[in-house]
């Protein structure tokens, strides 16, 4: 089965608002990995590995507004010798539940071995890194800092860097990249979900945090790879995108990516924000909140085999209708957090740990604790946001 009909299988009864990939308003973007000029001469000859998923769709759509060919395929169709293909969480085909361990395994079409990140190691083994000499970066990120791909791929740039490997980033817009919000992370809370200092939103392209993370010398031992990126052209950080395919499969709508901002806060409370229902991230709800007028019960399904609250009827909000330029004017928004919080009375234990890993400090559930505004809290963090919007100046590759 070719190995686009198969993300179809998966994605096909998932759309977005309008033809995927392309901007909302303006002239289209092309895409680093359409540039085949800038970086298919340099891999002949060469062994090449490939960071990517079911998001690694070469260009947008086609005339007939088919979706076009995978990477993989492509290069293969180039005589590229591509040896592996690195997968993050949710797997290469993007099926696996959040945090779910995915196992190494063969591409099904070109018979490329597929080595998981997202799995019993994190890590690529040695045995990997021996067998190519350039590594490919070809995924849609949505731009969060607790959203994992590009924490996978730091650790391949950190990899490429003890094994003097050469590292190539085609780059893609970032859709949420138009602005920058959130608390910055303080590195006492770095984890599986925030590994560098950078706030919630960094406005940042895959390719221009691969360069701060680079230049910053965040990478582990101060550590810096060979690091190059093809760059998007007729992009800047104004310009509003949709992604080609959901990037992961509790994020089925461009709302729900930009809601993500603000409702993944809730995987660190007992809240649901509706895992295991048709709308997750855009929704939220807890069985103990009062009838609201508005209810969701999570079942198991695909992406979400065992959602929080399963089977539960829960009470809450329904965000489906917030017009998107009042979620983009809001930016992160801790309002929802703080009303859930008090339409469960200020439930003792509606926080877990997770909930400061997610946040990157610990003021932001201290603040909602003792009583604060969203708007104070945001308040706080401003002047952090503003400073790193100054530090990150130097590696940004399009017009603010």
């Amino acid at each position: 089965m070719r190995l686009i009909k198969l993300m179809l299988l998966i994605l096909g009864s998932l759309t977005y608002a309008s033809s995927c990939g392309m901007v909302r308003t303006g002239e289209r973007v092309t895409l680093g990995d359409e540039r085949f000029e800038e970086y298919v001469p340099r891999l002949k000859g060469k062994r090449v590995a490939v960071f990517s998923n079911h998001t690694g769709i070469v260009g947008n759509r086609l005339e007939d507004n088919k979706m076009g060919p995978h990477l993989v395929d492509v290069l293969i169709e180039k005589g590229i010798d591509v040896r592996v293909i690195f997968s993050p969480e949710h797997g290469f085909r993007g099926d696996a539940d959040a945090g779910e361990g995915v196992a190494n395994g063969k591409d099904e079409k070109t018979g490329v071995r597929i080595a998981s990140l997202y799995g019993a190691t994190r890590q690529p083994s040695q045995e990997d890194m021996d067998d190519f000499d350039v590594l490919l970066v070809d995924i849609q990120d949505v731009g969060l800092r607790y959203y994992t791909y590009h924490i996978t791929m730091a650790r391949l740039m950190e990899s490429c860097a003890r094994s003097d490997k050469k590292v190539i980033i085609l780059d893609r817009p970032n859709p949420n990249g138009f602005y920058v919000d959130g608390p910055v992370l303080e590195m006492e809370y770095k984890s599986g979900v925030g590994a560098f200092p950078v706030p919630t939103v960094h406005g940042m392209t895959l390719g221009e945090l691969a360069l701060m993370i680079n230049g910053e010398g965040w990478l582990k031992d101060g550590l810096k790879c060979d690091l190059e990126v093809v760059p998007c052209l007729g992009y800047t950080h104004q310009t509003k995108t949709d992604v080609i395919v959901p990037p992961s499969p509790n994020l089925k709508s461009m709302r729900a990516i930009y809601l993500y901002a603000s409702t993944c806060y809730f995987e660190g409370t007992v809240v649901s924000l509706g895992r295991g229902t048709d709308s997750p991230f855009e929704i939220y709800g807890h069985p103990d909140i009062p009838e609201t007028g508005f209810s969701f019960t999570p079942r198991s399904v695909p992406g979400a085999k065992n959602p929080p609250l399963k089977d539960q009827l829960c009470h809450g909000r329904d965000l489906r209708n917030i017009p998107l330029e009042t979620i983009w004017n809001e930016g992160v928004n801790l309002e929802y957090v703080i009303d859930a919080f008090r339409g469960l009375g200020e439930k003792e234990g509606f926080f877990s740990g997770f909930f400061d890993k997610l946040a990157g400090t610990g003021y932001v559930r201290e603040m909602i604790l003792s009583g604060a505004s969203a708007a104070e809290i945001k308040a706080r963090w401003k002047g952090d946001v503003e400073a790193f919007k100054a530090k990150r100046r130097p590696y940004l590759l399009y017009p603010e």
